[in-house]
């Protein structure tokens, strides 16, 4: 039997979720086609693992991903499972698919469209449980509510989902239906506000915690452990970075990683091969040094690559090398790190 994952309460809504969750994007046929047996697969490997915490949303491959995850459960309907699914978009079979908006290489032939409306929200929810082939989803975020998928008209579309979509899920929580929502968002600011201006449980927030970078630990960390919310933190590789090195077409960002960033993981990177330590396993634990932390979700679209993350999350470190990036202004002075000293 392999090595129980730890499970953590995620903040106060009582849900223990493992300290590693899958992240389902990439089953989504996100950067390319994915088998759906492979995909089933993989799910069912994590499921094996001890993996419990799975994040989909509608969005990721326009329904696709929710469907496999559907299917994967009912290979392991004995498996111990915390579902996370979005709202904020709905699906639309009668319109033809929008990937070249929403960045999907393939899934299922549907358009994707905002909707943070009441109405909206409660006919995303439907449509994911359809898809999950459940009668209930644990967790339900509210899906990148920030300037960054909005741009000028995301003050109008934060009151719409304070109108609409966050009076809906608080309903829904008072009923039973779902046990806890969110939000889940790339921006920490977009993340404070709307902790500050609403009564979540969680929030998933990708690519603003990192070992490269960590400005959600200024003001938005600190709220989140105030007031007791559960984080999930994704996109600890920064789109790639911290995962492959400095290889040539590094990503950050989703894009070509400028060269000042480039310049920073160098750094980071030798110290780790000084210390025998892949910077991918490096920058995998550096972030569960925060205590805020309950659970990291990682995409795989292979069984091999759920065993890789795991491998990395059990891997030992020697203090030396987190004194060492500290020492080289690597790690602020502030910011949490497995070596306390």
């Amino acid at each position: 039997m392999p090595d129980l994952l730890p499970q953590r309460t995620l903040g106060r809504s009582g849900l223990e979720v493992s300290a590693i969750g899958f992240g389902a994007a990439v089953i989504g046929d996100l950067y390319s086609p994915i088998e759906e047996s492979n995909a089933v697969e993989t799910i069912c490997q994590a499921l094996e693992k001890g993996i419990t915490l799975i994040d989909t949303s509608p969005l990721y491959g326009h329904g696709l991903s929710e469907h496999r995850i559907g299917a994967a459960l009912r290979h392991a309907p004995q498996s111990k499972v915390i579902l996370s699914s979005k709202v904020g978009r709905v699906t639309d079979p009668f319109s033809p698919p929008n990937n070249a908006v929403t960045g999907y290489s393939s899934g299922a032939p549907h358009a994707m469209n905002f909707d943070y409306s009441r109405e909206g929200t409660m006919r995303s929810l439907e449509q994911s449980l359809i898809r999950l082939g459940r009668d209930q989803i644990d967790l339900v975020l509210v899906h990148d509510l920030e300037r960054g998928a909005h741009g000028n008209d995301y003050e109008k579309v934060f009151e719409a989902a304070m109108e609409g979509a966050v009076p809906a899920l608080t309903d829904l929580r008072e009923q039973g239906i779902i046990k806890a929502y969110g939000v889940g968002v790339n921006d920490a600011d977009a993340a404070e506000k709307f902790v500050r201006n609403s009564d979540p449980d969680a929030v998933l927030l990708a690519g603003r915690y990192s070992l490269l970078e960590q400005p959600a630990n200024t003001t938005f960390l600190p709220l989140a452990e105030e007031r007791n919310i559960g984080v999930i933190l994704g996109g600890v590789f920064n789109s790639g970075i911290l995962a492959t090195g400095t290889i040539t077409g590094c990503r950050y960002n989703y894009a070509t990683a400028p060269s000042d960033i480039v310049k920073r993981v160098t750094l980071i990177e030798s110290i780790c091969k000084k210390h025998g330590i892949s910077l991918r396993t490096a920058a995998l634990q550096f972030v569960f040094a925060h205590p805020s932390v309950s659970s990291v979700v990682l995409g795989a679209a292979s069984p091999l690559e759920v065993e890789d993350h795991l491998n990395d999350f059990r891997h030992p470190i020697p203090k030396q090398l987190w004194r060492e990036l500290r020492n080289e202004k690597l790690i602020p002075p502030e910011v949490p790190c497995p070596d306390s000293s």
